[in-house]
């Protein structure tokens, strides 16, 4: 089902060859009654109004020339992957604050946590099936949210409640898409136990996962799933891990030829980022998302980036002015 609803009046004015396939809306940001401001897990969830706002200031965008997803995700949509037990966790406020990671969420009422945290989550994951579509028809997507990749059918973790990963996957590989070969390249500090977890005996699905092997969550079970294993040591710079990236990379694309690359595009690489612990330089992080890009558009292969982790407030500059170099690049082409 399409996550584009109904247009709006803005909407219909505009071509398609004046829209880009960047997703994004105003109830991506998730909000605590004020509480957010103390928590730096909410710098990566509203790192995407920043983009935006970076990017029509640069005159690259502006409202009417995004995608927006006009209805959250249904709770029939997330049934194709998330258990009813799971969805029924989330009712309560000591389950979402276990995995926020953030105590002080036990203290609030669920309604509350529900209009500031979950209903934000199920709009980014809303924008990622939407992204999704338009990588089908137009080459390549960015949701300016979402990357939830901690985040699995049955559990949640590391302040992803919804596995937006996984239900893309599933999406694409139903009718009328149909699609059966599918490349996550997650280059997130963080191992991406969530879709691991959900893809571990699934060979349609090949996972390239590159990440600091000394941080959270460490999840060795889910490290099976693994088909290209990449990791780093803590505060591994731009040399050494531009060099693991394109080595590893190309051998991936060697071994399996992907109809679609989810790329999960976090900047919790970010040297200075306080829970990715690496040191990759704004410069590397905008070089990196250039090598996994040219691979996907030289190869014509369909690639939807998720923004993920990325705590750190100048994450969103470094993510726009990335944007904008893809473009220079000539990396964001029009097929309309």
């Amino acid at each position: 089902m399409c996550m584009r609803g109904d247009k709006s009046d803005d909407e219909e004015e505009v071509s398609a060859e004046e829209k880009l396939p960047i997703v994004f809306c105003k109830e991506y940001n998730v909000r605590f009654c004020g509480i957010e401001k103390l928590v730096s897990t909410n710098t990566a969830a509203a790192k995407g109004d920043g983009i935006f706002r970076k990017l029509c200031e640069e005159d690259f965008l502006t409202e009417r020339w995004v995608y927006r997803p006009q209805r959250e995700i249904s709770r029939q949509e997330l049934k194709v992957v998330h258990t009813k037990r799971y969805l029924r966790s989330l009712r309560w406020s000591v389950n979402v604050a276990k995995i926020t990671e953030v105590p002080i969420l036990l203290f609030l009422p669920i309604f509350c946590i529900e209009r500031g945290y979950l209903k934000p989550m199920r709009f980014q994951a809303a924008g990622t099936l939407l992204a999704g579509e338009l990588a089908l028809s137009q080459g390549w997507a960015i949701n300016l949210g979402g990357g939830f990749h901690h985040c699995s059918g049955d559990k949640g973790g590391g302040f992803c409640a919804y596995a937006d990963i996984s239900l893309l996957i599933r999406k694409l590989m139903t009718d009328p898409y149909g699609i059966r070969r599918i490349m996550i390249v997650d280059l997130d500090a963080h191992q991406g136990n969530g879709h691991e977890r959900d893809f571990m005996d699934d060979d349609r699905v090949f996972i390239l996962d590159m990440y600091n092997a000394s941080i959270y969550p460490r999840d060795k079970e889910a490290k099976v799933a693994i088909r290209r294993k990449v990791e780093l040591r803590p505060f591994t710079q731009d040399r050494e891990y531009l060099h693991k990236l394109r080595t590893n990379l190309d051998a991936a694309l060697a071994e399996f030829s992907p109809e679609v690359i989810v790329y999960n595009a976090g900047t919790d690489i970010l040297d200075g980022d306080p829970l990715g612990a690496l040191a990759v330089s704004p410069d590397g992080v905008i070089q990196r998302d250039e090598e996994v890009f040219r691979r996907a558009i030289s190869a014509k292969i369909p690639i939807v980036m998720l923004l993920s982790g990325g705590y750190l407030r100048s994450a969103a500059t470094v993510i726009a002015n990335s944007i904008l170099n893809l473009s220079a690049k000539g990396l964001l082409p029009r097929r309309h």
